[in-house]
This record gives C-alpha cells, structure tokens and sequence, in this order.
C-alpha cells in the first residue's frame, strides 16, 4: 500500500471501550448532551490548561459559536489568507466581513506587522491560525495589539491540540479557541468540535447557541439565533478515549519530524519550517518549503512522482490556494498578499501519523530524496534559476 498522507489511529483496546459505552449509550437512551460530553468537556480542558471547554458539532461551528459571543455581526474580522475556508466561512456566519492578511513566512501564521496592515475602523476581531499545529512566538504580541486597538483575539486551533508555546496550550492566548475533532485530528471523535475560553461568562453563552439558542435545554425559550450545534455522547466518548492518547501521539509525530529533519539537512533546496524556540508543535503537519520560484504545476508534478514511482503519497497543503483567490471569496480580496501566495504555491507536506515507524518515515525519506535528487524533480529544482 505505500505510506499514505494520514492514518487514523484507535488501538484494539479504545475500540473495545469504545463500543461497550456507546452500549451503554444507546441503552440509556441519552444520546446527547449527557454525561459523556460533560466528561469530555472537563478532560479537554485540563488537557489544555483552560478553564472552560464546550463541545460542538464541529470545529467550524466552534470557532462560528466564539464569533457570534464576542460580538463580530456588522463589523470586519482579520484573518490570515493561507487557513481552509472554514475560518472564512464562520466568520461570514456570524454576520462579519473577512479582511485577509498576509502571513509570516517563519511561521506560516498571521504576522504582527500584517495584522496591523489589516485592521479597520470597524475591525470586531482577528482570529490567529495555528498552522500544522504550530503557536507563532508572536503570539503575546499580536494579543497586544488586539488590546490596543480594542478588538478581540480568537484563536482557530483546530491543528493544536496539546501544541504550547512558552509553556502555554493553544487556546491560551485569545478570548476563546477553537478545536476540531475531524477524522485526521490529533485527537478524533469523527465529527466534532471544542470551545476553550477562560471566561465563564462566554461559555455559558457558547452552551446557548449550541443548543438552538436555548435558554435551558429542555426549554423552548429561545434567547439566541443559535443552531443545532450539539455534539453526540457517541462523539463525545471516542473524544474522551482518544483523547487519553494526545501525549504519546505528540511525542511520536515529533519524533518523526526529527527524523525528518536531519534527512532534508542533506537535501540542498528543501527547507523544513523551523521550529522556534519556546515553541512545542504537535506537528499536525510536516512543512517544508520547496525554492523560490516553484510553482504549483512543480509541485504537483513532485508529488505525482513520489506516488507513481514510491507509493508515497503527501499530505495535503495548509493550504495549495489563498483564501483571497478562492472563487467563493474573491469579492473580499483586496491587496495583493505576497507571502501568502508565495508559500500557498511552494510548500509540501510530508506524511506523518501518531503511530508512524521509523521505517515508514525512511521511507518516505528515501522516496523523496530519489525523486529529488533525481532527473524527475529537474523542473522543481530549476525554478530558482
């Protein structure tokens, strides 16, 4: 079968408890919002050092939840060009204009400088992407400069869960972060999605909309324009069991990633994307950055070799086209954003699992430095010329 890009990982033993509460489940008859998703709730909070965690339908929904509580309808919310279109889409569901930034080409994520360049007089919020799992060291700064222009930090940690920088969890640097738990996630229940905030108060307000924009869940009062953004207690205890394994997942994709590391070393021309100091990624993906010049037919033609010839396949870019040239999106573009279009067309993401071998990863090693070292990548090698 070759090294896929990802791999979902549930041990023989998660199965079994798995399915036995999910049993258990069905027979209670409580299927949502029971004690399951309290449970997962609490342990995902602790997980990540917050005080408050509220289980969602999805990330997406999450991250729509914590812009509808903060207040962002009718205003403008800053967010960096190179995230999936989820983040642009909560921000239109929650009756705000995106304004695109450029990003930081260390970092992959929304820059100092480029929030600053971005933020409008009638600027609500900036949402702050941890890309691939990485928390820019940046991110006190740019939770300054929120303060002082008096708008709101979100964080969209939907790759970071159980990533710190200074010591300190993704979810720890805004007013509320945003989860997600689809399938490729460190931690999965399927679907789903967690709210972190250190405020009770936004919390609580979260707990309405996700529920209809109830009052009180048996209620029908409707105090909020909320959705049914519920999680399942199905959901919720292959959340809380998979979640048990973040740590080891962690340390397992970092080792990796060190694997990785030292073999593009030796290869001229690949540039892995540094880890700062301070920073702990959970290395949700593995980036690295092909030479100026590199355009995505290069890439593509790359990637197409390291499969045919390897049975190696990439995992997907974060993310191959900026939000600002999405056909959906174009009618918020504006400037051009260089960085972002730069580094959307040249960088690749390597395969890597939360229980990948060493000798998977030297495969995909061998893979790519044959393919690269090769005639077959000539025209990516070539594009700096």
């Amino acid at each position: 079968m070759g090294v896929p890009p990802a791999r979902v990982v549930f041990p023989a033993a998660d199965r079994a408890e798995i399915a036995a509460a999910i049993a258990d489940i069905l027979a209670s008859g409580t299927l949502t919002l029971g004690p399951y998703t309290a449970r997962f709730e609490e342990a995902f909070a602790a997980a990540h050092g917050g005080a408050h965690a509220v289980a969602t339908a999805s990330g997406t929904s999450a991250l729509e939840i914590a812009l509808r509580a903060v207040g962002v309808e009718g205003r403008s919310v800053v967010l960096p060009a190179n995230t999936f279109y989820a983040t642009a889409a909560a921000v239109l569901r929650a009756g705000a204009r995106p304004v695109f930034a450029d990003i930081d080409p260390a970092t992959f994520a929304l820059s100092p400088q480029a929030l600053e360049a971005a933020v409008e007089p009638d600027t609500a919020a900036a949402i702050l992407v941890h890309i691939g799992g990485l928390i820019s060291p940046h991110a006190d700064e740019i939770a300054a400069i929120c303060r002082q222009r008096g708008i709101v930090l979100v964080e969209d940690a939907a790759h970071a869960h159980g990533s710190t920088c200074a010591g300190r969890y993704a979810g720890g640097f805004g007013v509320a972060a945003a989860f997600s738990f689809y399938p490729t996630k460190l931690v999965t229940c399927g679907e789903g999605g967690m709210l972190v905030t250190p405020s009770a108060e936004l919390a609580a307000e979260a707990r309405i909309y996700r529920d209809q924009g109830k009052g009180s869940f048996g209620a029908n009062h409707h105090v909020r324009e909320g959705y049914a953004w519920r999680m399942s207690e199905q959901n919720a205890v292959t959340g809380l069991v998979h979640l048990r394994r973040l740590q080891e997942s962690v340390a397992r994709r970092r080792s990796v990633a060190a694997r990785y590391d030292k073999a593009l070393a030796a290869m001229d021309g690949i540039e892995p994307l540094a880890e700062p100091a301070g920073c702990r990624s959970n290395v949700y993906k593995y980036i690295a950055v092909l030479p100026p010049g590199t355009s995505r037919a290069d890439r593509e033609a790359l990637k197409g070799e390291l499969a045919e010839r390897h049975r190696v396949r990439l995992a997907g870019e974060v993310y191959d086209l900026p939000l600002h040239h999405q056909p959906v999106l174009r009618r918020f573009a504006g400037r051009r954003l260089p960085a972002a279009e730069d580094l959307c067309a040249r960088h690749i993401c390597l395969p890597v699992h939360s229980d990948m071998t060493d000798d998977e990863a030297d495969e995909v090693i061998s893979a790519l430095s044959d393919v690269w070292r090769g005639g077959g990548a000539g025209a990516v090698r070539g594009a700096d010329r």
